[in-house]
């Protein structure tokens, strides 16, 4: 790789073992993906942030990092384990309570924002269009570079550390105008149109695409449908972004309400649920709107956990929607999602109720519990009264 003199200097370790460690992964990474050079990033979006997804290992190299290490860009975090206002009603392991908050605290001391969330791109301002970032949650880059018009690859939890380090990124990939061309066309033919739906053609289409893909037959999408699409395509493979219409070259297929069937039957492994989880990604305040609207005095026949941001709080209590979904039985919870959640155990939950695409994936193979796949619509109409 062609690098800067300051780049050089950094790597030599001439400003310091943290730096020079960033720029080895950068390098690294480079070298294998055949990159010719680094660029700057403006924003970086870090992802092992939860306890259950870094460990012992990841909380001490955070807590060693975080002695001297600071961030040089703009740099928010994912969802970590719980919510601390309500951390005290479930009985989490002290252990994993202290980890946590070993992890939040390293995290803030290098200098991040305290986001906690999977959705960056509703609660902060985003750049201009085109601008370099370096996402490590896959909804969000997907989400980015699809909808937002940024561009970033599928960082992993290392690259993108590197890059909040740093400044820089790896100029590869979908960071090149010529790789964010997608070379398959998926052609939505299903007779249902919900998020549900969405979710499943995402997570189809993470298994059959490459770097990019093309979707025909889906002219606009709201944000719940959008955001469940990015996320069942971030949960399946590799595939970091979408166009709409159909593609200038390569294959095409079908997503028909058979292939439909075929995805959720890999996720949907029971009849019914014992909680309700709504969540993954996290609701923005136009879904916490929409889903209080949709309850209209109705309340939840089960437990319901909500997960949100923390940044809507405030606003979700203004507007009343947190007394209304109070009284419709349900939890919102800050700072955490679905997704490694340790707030759902399989000691005490046989099977959720989701309508989470990407949900559904993790509470099966993390948590070990089975899933209930359910549009919201259908949630509200059957699990409520």
């Amino acid at each position: 790789m062609e690098l800067t003199k300051e780049e050089e200097s950094a790597l030599a370790g001439k400003h310091g073992e943290t730096l020079a460690l960033a720029y080895r992964v950068l390098v690294a990474i480079g070298e294998a993906t055949g990159a010719d050079k680094l660029i700057p990033v403006e924003w970086a979006h870090l992802s092992g942030v939860n306890y259950n997804t870094i460990g012992d290992a990841g909380e001490e190299f955070l807590s060693h990092l975080s002695k001297d290490a600071k961030f040089k860009i703009k740099t928010t975090v994912n969802p970590m384990g719980f919510d601390s206002d309500s951390v005290s009603k479930f009985e989490l392991d002290e252990e994993f309570i202290k980890k946590q908050h070993s992890i939040k605290q390293s995290y803030e001391k290098m200098g991040a924002i305290p986001s906690f969330s999977c959705i960056p791109y509703e609660i902060f301002e985003l750049p201009k269009k085109g601008t370099q970032v370096s996402f490590a949650e896959s909804n969000a880059a997907i989400y980015a570079n699809s909808i937002s018009t940024l561009k970033t690859n599928k960082e992993s939890a290392f690259s993108a550390l590197a890059s909040a380090l740093t400044g820089k990124s790896i100029y590869s990939d979908l960071r090149d105008d010529e790789s964010r061309k997608p070379n398959l066309t998926i052609r939505m033919k299903t007779k249902q149109k919900d998020e549900l739906t969405y979710g499943l053609l995402g997570y189809f289409a993470g298994k059959e695409a490459g770097s990019s893909v093309a979707i025909s037959g889906v002219k606009e999408l709201d944000r719940r449908s959008c955001k469940s699409l990015c996320a069942g395509m971030g949960t399946s493979g590799s595939c970091g972004m979408f166009t709409f219409g159909e593609g200038q070259k390569g294959e095409k297929i079908d997503f028909d309400d058979k292939e439909m069937k075929n995805v959720k039957d890999e996720l949907d492994t029971a009849e019914s649920g014992d909680v309700i989880t709504l969540g993954s990604p996290q609701l923005g305040l136009e879904e916490i709107s929409d889903l209080t609207t949709k309850l209209k005095g109705r309340s939840f026949r089960k437990r319901c956990m909500i997960f949100c941001p923390r940044a809507i709080q405030g606003q979700i209590r203004n507007l009343g929607y947190d007394k209304e979904l109070s009284r419709a039985g349900a939890e919102v919870l800050y700072d955490c999602c679905i997704c490694l959640t340790p707030l759902v155990d399989k000691e005490d939950v046989d099977s959720v109720i989701t309508n989470s695409v990407k949900g559904a994936y993790y509470l099966r193979t993390s948590n070990g519990v089975d899933v209930n796949l359910k549009n919201l619509d259908q949630i509200i109409q059957e699990e409520t009264k």
